[in-house]
């Protein structure tokens, strides 16, 4: 599954040309997918809706009596013809295919990341890939990173993406990275080995070492004078003098997180499951929308981009699919009292 996204990602990336624009798409062409999902699951609810005060009066009726509660709600389902897996199975379904999506953009963001760490270790400047305000789409949209990626942020990728990338560099592009590393680090004896997951962590600390070393790779991590290393209390940040971003789609998919879980029913039941517990349906209201931000502050701007996408996509197709069902349901309400 996450192969095959991955193609679908780049085969629209082959049209747009820009990889910004092609997440946009690409986040919009499986929500719509989806839609008949998120349509079902909306009309469960809603089904779910219109019995819940019966819940609410059989569960204070039998609150000492377990058998007898869920027997009464069985009754209570069986009668309203609703199945409880109905609003359950849409979203189980879902999961494996977004999980598979964000795995998909990881693959891609990792080897787009490895290429141009390349292009550092061969003595080059990549060009980024870069979307409206962010310079670079595989790093975090922010002043407080820089366009190109950090030595840490190599940690994760795996070996697999290294040797992919790397075996499709020319030999003589090979041979400059493994002289530059030879240049850069002393204890260097020849071999730079990205065969196995064994001799990648040997190789790994050479490129970090030389990457650090690489005059292009150190101005693009200058910073801007009086603006290094912040102190924040908990952590410290510098201003990039090439820095990566405004800080915009972070807190773009906080605010679109706000109003999806206000305005969109399928994301309302936590709020109206903690009306009996208004201390669970607070933390809830305000935990998603921080958590937004500090997800996307956490990831590549092209992540950050999708989550927007997807809780702009999400509120309006909400709003509509709300509208048509109540729409639909007064049409079903003057029929039988027409009849």
């Amino acid at each position: 599954m996450t192969d095959f996204l991955t193609s679908i990602l780049n085969w629209i990336q082959s049209f747009v040309g820009n990889y910004g624009w092609s997440i946009v798409l690409f986040t919009v062409l499986i929500r719509v997918v989806l839609l008949p999902l998120d349509y079902k699951n909306r009309k469960g609810m809603r089904k779910m809706q219109k019995f819940q005060p019966e819940l609410n009066k059989l569960q204070q009726k039998y609150a000492n009596d377990k058998a007898k509660l869920q027997q009464k709600q069985a009754e209570l389902m069986k009668r309203e013809k609703y199945n409880p897996m109905s609003g359950c199975l849409p979203l189980l379904i879902q999961m494996p295919i977004l999980f598979a999506m964000f795995a998909a953009m990881r693959q891609i963001a990792n080897e787009q990341t490895v290429r141009q760490v390349f292009e550092y270790l061969q003595g080059n400047t990549p060009e980024f890939e870069g979307w409206l305000w962010v310079r670079n789409i595989w790093t975090t949209d922010s002043p407080f990173s820089a366009a190109a990626p950090s030595v840490d942020s190599l940690r994760i990728i795996t070996f697999d993406v290294w040797q992919k990338v790397y075996s499709t560099l020319s030999a003589g592009a090979q041979a400059d990275i493994i002289s530059n590393i030879s240049s850069a680090v002393e204890s260097f004896q020849g071999t730079f080995d990205l065969s196995t997951a064994e001799a990648f962590k040997t190789s790994l600390p050479l490129i970090q070492e030389t990457l650090i070393q690489m005059p292009n790779y150190q101005s693009a991590l200058a910073t801007v004078p009086g603006w290094s290393n912040l102190n924040f209390f908990i952590t410290t940040l510098s201003i990039f003098r090439q820095y990566n971003g405004l800080m915009i789609l972070p807190i773009l998919a906080g605010v679109s997180q706000v109003f999806m879980t206000k305005m969109n029913p399928a994301t309302a039941a936590p709020a109206q499951q903690g009306a009996n517990n208004p201390a669970g349906g607070g933390f809830m209201k305000y935990f998603f929308p921080i958590f937004s931000v500090y997800i996307c502050l956490s990831s590549n701007a092209g992540f950050a981009l999708y989550w927007v996408v997807a809780n702009v996509f999400a509120t309006l197709s909400g709003m509509l699919l709300s509208a048509y069902l109540e729409k639909k349901d007064g049409e079903t309400v003057q029929l039988n009292e027409v009849k």
